[in-house]
């Protein structure tokens, strides 16, 4: 591969202050952007169809994971190639250890009609609905799970941390760009799920039942909530089954995250053997 001639070697260029911007919420509510950094997350996004508007690269820093043609893929898109210097780079990277690879993408901006449109063809929708979650890295988490389990969208009601966040993006492994995710408010998505009859499954401490002794095939809605409260009093009194996690230590609650994970994987196993 031919890499563009110039070379971005001053912490001072116009463009590189405009990115590192990005990394703040407010920045990226008012652009639409977001970042995407490191192969994998890029690779899926770009094989999503996310709009990638500029690519940084860093070829000192690449790791050898076919690098030349996702660059490729991506510049033939349309994307902007930017070459930087290992020092520029480090202050556009968030990560311990950069691979060479950061973007600027179009948020995608996905709605519950869109989710509606997704689940047409789908007999039993799986659902997460993820309340208020406090920490990108769960929700990141809670994304990843999802694609492992094969859900068919996720609604994170209410946000607290936005699904552009670079550590969503991290912890996601760029499965933010496999499967739909929609921020909506909690009344909207309740109207939603009512209209499409979908269960709503609450994880709470405070259920009689534990999730394992309760049936959650069918089309379900999986819902969790902040990690220090768990699930709001809206979401508790309009839950179709309230279930619960056994706990044999100490401590009263799972992460969130882990919680989610095992939730999930509970209504994989029941669809199995139904």
């Amino acid at each position: 591969m031919v890499f563009l001639k110039e070379e971005i070697t001053s912490l001072q260029n116009p463009k590189l202050k405009k990115t590192v911007k990005l990394a703040d919420r407010k920045e990226r509510n008012e652009s639409g952007l977001f970042l995407i950094e490191g192969f994998r997350e890029l690779k899926r996004a770009a094989d999503g169809g996310v709009c990638i508007q500029t690519l940084f690269i860093c070829p000192k820093l690449f790791l050898g994971s076919n690098e030349n043609a996702l660059i490729e893929q991506i510049k033939k898109k349309g994307a902007e190639i930017v070459v930087c210097s290992a020092s520029v780079f480090q202050k556009l990277s968030y990560r311990d250890r950069p691979d060479g690879l950061v973007a600027i993408a179009v948020q995608m901006q996905q709605t519950l009609q869109d989710l509606a449109a997704h689940l047409a063809q789908k007999k039993d929708p799986f659902l997460i609905l993820a309340e208020a979650i406090e920490k990108p890295g769960n929700l990141g988490t809670i994304l990843r799970s999802a694609d492992a389990a094969g859900v068919d969208g996720v609604i994170v009601c209410d946000r607290c941390t936005d699904i552009y966040n670079p550590n969503v993006v991290r912890a996601s492994v760029g499965t933010l760009f496999t499967l739909p995710v929609v921020e909506a408010t909690s009344a909207e998505t309740l109207r939603f799920l009512r209209d499409k009859n979908i269960r709503i499954i609450a994880a709470t401490p405070s259920a009689e039942k534990e999730f394992t002794d309760t049936a959650l095939t069918g089309a379900v809605a999986i819902a969790v909530g902040t990690e220090q409260l768990g699930l709001s009093d809206f979401w508790m009194d309009s839950s179709d089954i309230k279930v619960r996690i056994a706990m044999h230590g100490v401590a009263d609650s799972l992460n969130v995250a882990t919680a989610t994970t095992l939730l999930l994987y509970e209504v994989v196993r029941q669809r199995k053997f139904k």
